[in-house]
């Protein structure tokens, strides 16, 4: 599989999301799950996102990283070679509610607690989740350049973050941010000037729900269904594509909770679009 940069390390062009693994309401039983995880590892995938709050309940905080921990240690494969990236900052609330604490001690807590759940003595990629507009961004990116200088994160990324964010964090950080998570798709290309400075700085972009979340990956129409019908294979495939050739820093994170979604996915790596069906998708 073609081979991206985040920091110092190539990982797949296409990696796994596992957020659908841990969604009440949608998440498939532990056993489904790990055959997934396997499934895309052994396609060639070596980036597994998860984050603390990926859980289907406020009290099963890390539940995904639990759960990607434990499906990477049945793996017979080389662990070593997998670049496992979580993210702390975004919270779950009672209720199943979301929030944010971007607070310097919560910070480095949830990143204590992630160790825990992962099982290593460091983070391979750890990512703040989402500005909280009660601290100040420099102090919640500050606790991530600790974080870093600590060793406990190998590599440091942010995630929901504007261009000022991102050249305010790689000023902080002193040249060290490996990666940025944006919602990137087809129907939200909001995420375009972000791209665009991390092709700039050299950092990764790593879309979240680049098929347009659960409730649209199957509803991809238009010219991707046009594109995805005269190459044989599924919109999800072309649209993957269509994002990867937008600039080599891209590397899209689909969702996945199924052995056979991710391994389409998966193949996204190898399909090279023309420039008349870019032209075409737009």
């Amino acid at each position: 599989m073609e081979k991206r940069v985040i920091g110092n390390l190539r990982v797949s062009a296409i990696g796994l999301g596992a957020m659908p693994m841990s969604v009440a309401g949608h998440m498939p039983d532990e056993a489904q799950s790990i055959r997934t995880v396997h499934a895309a590892l052994d396609a060639g995938i070596t980036l597994i996102d998860t984050a603390d709050a990926y859980t289907p309940s406020s009290g099963e905080v890390g539940h995904n990283e639990r759960l990607v921990a434990k499906a990477l240690a049945l793996w017979s494969g080389d662990r070593d070679a997998v670049l496992v990236a979580t993210k702390g900052g975004h919270t779950r609330t009672p209720g199943d509610g979301w929030g944010v604490d971007g607070r310097p001690a919560y910070i480095r807590r949830a990143c204590e607690d992630s160790l825990k759940a992962l099982g290593v003595e460091a983070i391979g990629l750890y990512q703040h989740h989402r500005p909280d507009p009660a601290v100040p961004y420099e102090e919640s990116i500050g606790a991530l350049r600790d974080l870093l200088d600590e060793g406990k994160i190998l590599l440091a990324g942010i995630s929901n973050a504007n261009p000022e964010q991102i050249r305010t964090a790689q000023e902080i950080l002193g040249g060290r941010l490996a990666s940025v998570q944006n919602e990137y798709s087809p129907r939200f290309r909001s995420s375009e000037p972000e791209i665009d400075v991390c092709a700039g700085l050299g950092v990764a972009f790593l879309p979240w729900s680049p098929l347009g979340g659960m409730s649209a990956a199957g509803g991809l129409a238009g010219p991707f269904a046009q594109v995805a019908a005269a190459r044989g294979v599924s919109p999800q495939r072309v649209c993957l594509a269509w994002e990867l050739a937008r600039s080599p820093v891209v590397i899209p994170i689909p969702g996945a909770s199924r052995p056979e979604t991710i391994l389409d996915s998966a193949a996204a790596a190898e399909l090279v679009l023309t420039d008349e069906e870019l032209s075409v998708l737009g």
